[in-house]
């Protein structure tokens, strides 16, 4: 009874989705929010149903027959198929649990070896991870406060990072509500550190989307100096707005696209950062259904849109300013190529070598760093 339940509404919701255009994790957030019969339980089975059937899609295609099958066909196919002891026939992109273009995109600058791996590893259940809040505690206090209760462990990169060994409601703790942590991917983390301002400095977070790496930079700055976040969507400001105010942040100022200040800001800022929209290859753990989506059109507009908002990043830059280009992609064309182009194109010097993180087993996802100096 209870599993024809739970079946009933995993359907509901797949062939819901087979409809729309939001991710996945936003698409199941709505479905569970509009159907509260459903209860803690069911919600993870749920949850857990519907990212394994789109993880592996397409193997379940391939092994069925079809170019396309029904979701209940993939369901039962799944709860009877051992992914460990694939018919070696298979081809080895279909064994992957990618899909062509991706098993292709990876081979090409890791070999067939480790892009297979990687398609395995992007299968997996994403990490649950936590950053510590800075201005309002330490990693250490949180650490002591949840050892006792929770599977917990601090990460080993990322100086403020915790990370769960199991799915728990983070929003719902009493830590979060005061702001002592906002939950952050380690890889992240990482990312955000590759800002590092010194007293009074200004800072740029370009693409901020609802500040998550903002929130990391400005625990660093202790109060000092000024953060700006802009963004061309002002409902997501609005979004990092909330956050900020949570987090005990009061050195932030919020541009909007028109904002009279962005002029002013010309030349003036010593740190930009520009994490730039991308493929998301890195992420894809946590949205399998945009594996799905990739190919190479969509990489080459992707590019497109990189190299033009980097360029108009680099004009708020002072000259002797540095300036931060970030993806959580994986492919070699949004990360060490483009920043060839940039250094081929603008008037910048590599500050370091890149950081480059690929995503591991209960580890980081997968992300690029490169910092750049502004020629004076």
């Amino acid at each position: 009874m209870y599993r024809k339940f739970r079946e009933t509404h995993l359907f509901s919701f797949l062939h819901r989705f087979d409809d729309q255009t939001q991710p996945l994790d936003c698409a199941l957030s709505d479905y569970l929010r509009a159907h509260k019969s459903i209860g803690a339980h069911d919600r993870r089975d749920l949850g857990e149903c519907a990212y394994a059937l789109m993880r592996w899609k397409e193997l379940l295609d391939h092994v069925l027959g079809k170019e396309s099958s029904s979701w209940e066909d993939r369901y039962d196919l799944w709860r009877r198929l051992d992914r460990d002891q694939l018919p070696l026939d298979l081809p080895l992109w279909v064994r992957s649990g990618g899909s062509q273009w991706l098993f292709q995109e990876l081979s090409r600058t890791h070999g067939d070896e480790k892009a297979f791996a990687l398609c395995r590893l992007l299968n997996e259940p994403a990490p649950l991870t936590v950053r510590a809040n800075l201005l309002k505690t330490t990693r250490e206090q949180l650490f002591a406060s949840w050892e006792k209760t929770y599977p917990v462990e601090p990460c080993s990169m990322a100086k403020a990072g915790i990370r769960f060994q199991q799915r728990i409601a983070l929003t719902q703790f009493p830590e979060f509500k005061q702001g002592l942590f906002e939950i952050q991917d380690e890889g992240s983390q990482i990312v955000a550190d590759l800002v590092r301002p010194k007293i009074g400095d200004q800072i740029l977070d370009y693409c901020s989307g609802s500040g998550g790496k903002t929130l990391a930079i400005a625990a660093n700055m202790a109060g000092r100096g000024q953060i700006y976040l802009h963004d061309i969507r002002p409902n997501i400001l609005h979004e990092a707005r909330r956050r900020l105010r949570r987090a005990g942040v009061q050195n932030a100022q919020f541009l909007p696209p028109n904002h009279p200040r962005l002029t002013s800001l010309k030349n003036q800022i010593d740190w930009v950062l520009t994490d730039v929209p991308c493929s998301g290859s890195g992420t894809y753990r946590r949205n399998p259904d945009m594996k799905w989506k990739a190919d190479d059109a969509q990489i080459d507009r992707l590019v497109q849109d990189q190299r033009e908002i980097f360029s108009q990043a680099l004009a708020y830059v002072r000259p002797g300013g540095r300036i931060v280009y970030a993806t959580c992609s994986l492919f070699e064309r949004e990360n060490e190529q483009q920043a060839s182009y940039f250094l081929k194109n603008f008037p910048i010097e590599l500050s370091e070598p890149y950081l480059s993180i690929l995503p591991t087993t209960g580890g980081p996802d997968g992300f690029f760093g490169a910092v750049f100096t502004k020629k004076i």
